[in-house]
């Protein structure tokens, strides 16, 4: 088994032995955060070119990409970001594969460092389908940031088509999902929602 094998909810639910608590929002009114010009622009030409290409590889790297750079620059480089990177943390237990994207809150870039804060599933379509599969390898984070000794309370995650973003909390076994849609654009709630995650953990 793999993350992308926990092709549904249920699956991750039975696994890890995990509540789910739907419907109830996690998200504060967070303050948006404007985007700088050279991000605005880029994402002018990416997002019709995305969704006209209309693959995952497309909107990771014309929308999904772009904006978690900007936000490691705002951020002064304190946090590490990976992109199609192994994370296999328990190969037994199906807690193996690539992750989309994955944001660690330690500054080195080298390797996937504890703690791992932030993953991201990109996927074309349907929006739901990605949810186990970003469960499972918030599982896995939380998992190598305790073997690792740098345990956080809290894994985000969220699941996008680039230009729809859906939010995940995992908070020991507790599983809480946004039911709202975020859409892009505009961008500046999604860096707000982005920024605020990571100095939230």
């Amino acid at each position: 088994m793999a993350y992308n094998e926990f092709t549904t909810i249920g699956k991750v639910q039975q696994k890890f032995q995990l509540i789910i608590n739907e419907g109830i929002r996690f998200l504060p009114n967070v303050e948006p955060i404007a985007a700088s010009p050279a991000l605005s622009q880029f994402l002018e030409e990416g997002i019709p070119l995305a969704i006209a290409t209309g693959s995952e590889k497309a909107r990771s790297e014309l929308i999904i990409s772009p904006i978690l750079l900007e936000i490691r620059r705002n951020l002064k480089r304190q946090i590490s970001l990976f992109s199609g990177e192994d994370f296999d943390v328990d190969i037994a237990s199906g807690l193996n594969g690539r992750c989309d994207f994955l944001i660690s809150r330690s500054s080195i870039q080298s390797e996937i460092e504890a703690p791992a804060v932030i993953i991201i599933e990109a996927k074309k379509g349907e929006l739901k389908k990605g949810i186990g599969q970003c469960l499972a390898e918030m599982v896995a984070a939380q998992k190598f940031n305790q073997e690792r000794g740098n345990s956080v309370k809290l894994i985000y995650g969220s699941v996008t088509s680039g230009t729809i973003w859906r939010f995940l909390r995992l908070e020991g076994n507790l599983v809480t999902i946004e039911l709202s849609e975020y859409k892009l654009p505009p961008i500046e709630p999604i860096l707000g929602i982005l920024t605020w995650m990571i100095q939230d953990i």
